[in-house]
């Protein structure tokens, strides 16, 4: 079989493994793997990229973005995310239900993956939106066709707030194998301390304060919840952007991913930034669950090292500077991360905090784990040729002229990353090759063994 690209020398990192290797790729599959000292066979019709002195990886899943369209495509576009998603190294998203109209329904569901069909350089899924009435459309889910259902037990957008506890309770039982992925934190709390905040600074809260009024205790009491709900229906539950210490006692960390029925997720700024931060950066890392403390931060990142935590991802969630710029009631939470999240992971493997076979299982293998995608997040014959080529020795600095993102900015603006994302392919098709893109199209809807 012909071989349409042909990658040699590379440092393939792969199911806890870096080892010498080449990669050939045909018909958007992973054909063939070889190690150094049996390399592939060389073919004459297949284009040759030469590695030396890369990690190549399996292609990045994302499991929680919000690409905003359709209704709010001033901050953001399925296009436009996807290709800034596209230069990170990240081949496959999952995006959530909080667009305009909501995809509460299956009608507007469908909606989506049409746009994609057309618009998408990465491959995609689209979560389902849970509200208090609509266990009717959530009972029309095809598991093997949407990654799961979403549920926020925290204020958000329109009427998505799941706060009827015979909602809930339905929902865990009535699941059907499909997984629930939630917003953890509790309404009451955050309401009461909003009025507090409000009542002692008026509109005008100082951005640090956003810690407090998403708290803690928000998130552990309504993470405790949910948990409690999925044990007692063996409900398939993934806890989304866990933040804080607190909440990690809630997660079993002695089961391999793929036999946990509970899973948990920490997100790119909650490893990063901490309420430290807020000083210099006020509402652009204003997000929900908000950025805590130190110590939080720091146990985050030793449960992803313990197994507690599972999945590494963005919450990707674009706004403009103008909205980022307004009072903090006014400001919306969320801001972009899925150029800079995979190279910012990579500083903590130069900084020796994380191996480089840990940030390949986190970001890679275990979205794929969890959700049960068919034949993507590993390097293994057959699957499909999602795949990242990063150097780790190509310095560059994030600047507004370098960010892909709709929204112009981003909070890892002025950093300097030791490590670049050289080449990246999705479905055996080189969509980003040092900084040209192939924006012919190549994603595909993600399939799941349900």
């Amino acid at each position: 079989m012909s071989l349409t690209y042909h990658l040699t020398n590379a440092l393939i990192v792969n199911e806890g493994k870096t080892f010498c290797g080449s990669i050939g790729i045909s018909e958007g599959l992973i054909q063939k793997i070889a190690c150094d000292d049996e390399p592939l066979p060389l073919n004459p019709e297949a284009k040759i990229i030469d590695c030396s002195g890369c990690f190549v990886i399996p292609g990045v899943i994302d499991d929680h973005v919000h690409f905003r369209e359709p209704g709010l495509t001033h901050k953001s576009d399925i296009f436009t995310e996807s290709r800034a998603a596209i230069a990170g190294g990240i081949t496959s998203f999952m995006e959530m239900p909080n667009t305009l109209p909501a995809a509460t329904t299956i009608d507007l569901l469908e909606e989506k993956y049409h746009i994609a069909s057309a618009k998408s350089l990465a491959n995609y899924s689209f979560y389902l939106g849970a509200t208090n009435e609509n266990a009717a459309e959530v009972a029309k889910i095809n598991p093997t066709e949407v990654c799961g259902v979403k549920v926020f037990m925290g204020s958000s957008t329109g009427n998505m707030l799941v706060d009827d506890s015979q909602a809930l309770e339905k929902l865990f039982s009535d699941s059907r194998g499909l997984l629930i992925a939630i917003h953890s934190e509790d309404e009451n709390i955050i309401s009461e301390n909003n009025r507090l905040f409000r009542s002692k600074y008026g509109e005008d809260v100082p951005a640090q304060c956003h810690s407090l009024i998403r708290s803690e205790e928000a998130c552990y009491r309504s993470t405790a919840k949910a948990v409690a709900l999925a044990q007692k229906s063996n409900t398939r539950l993934h806890v989304l952007h866990v933040s804080t210490a607190r909440e990690l006692a809630l997660f079993n960390n002695t089961l391999p991913p793929a036999q946990k029925r509970i899973t948990a997720e920490v997100c790119l700024h909650h490893l990063w930034f901490s309420d430290r931060d807020y000083a210099r950066w006020n509402n652009l890392i204003k997000v929900n669950p908000s950025v805590k403390t130190e110590n939080d931060r720091e146990a985050l990142l030793n449960a992803v090292l313990s197994g507690a935590i599972d999945v590494i991802a963005t919450d990707h969630a674009p706004h403009t500077l103008e909205e980022k710029n307004r009072t903090y009631f006014k400001a919306p939470s969320g801001g972009p991360m899925v150029q800079h999240a995979l190279v910012a992971m990579l500083e903590f493997y130069h900084n020796g905090k994380i191996s480089i076979e840990t940030i390949v299982e986190k970001m890679c293998h275990t979205p794929a784990l969890c959700f049960q995608i068919q034949k993507r997040g590993f390097i293994r014959q057959g699957y499909h040729a999602d795949i990242t080529i990063i150097n780790p020795d190509l310095p560059w600095k994030v600047s507004k002229t370098n960010i892909l993102s709709k929204c112009g900015w981003s909070a890892m603006e002025g950093n300097i990353f030791k490590s670049k994302i050289t080449h990246t392919f999705v479905n055996g098709n080189l969509v980003f090759r040092n900084g040209v893109f192939n924006e012919a199209g190549s994603g595909q809807r993600l399939l799941f063994d349900r």
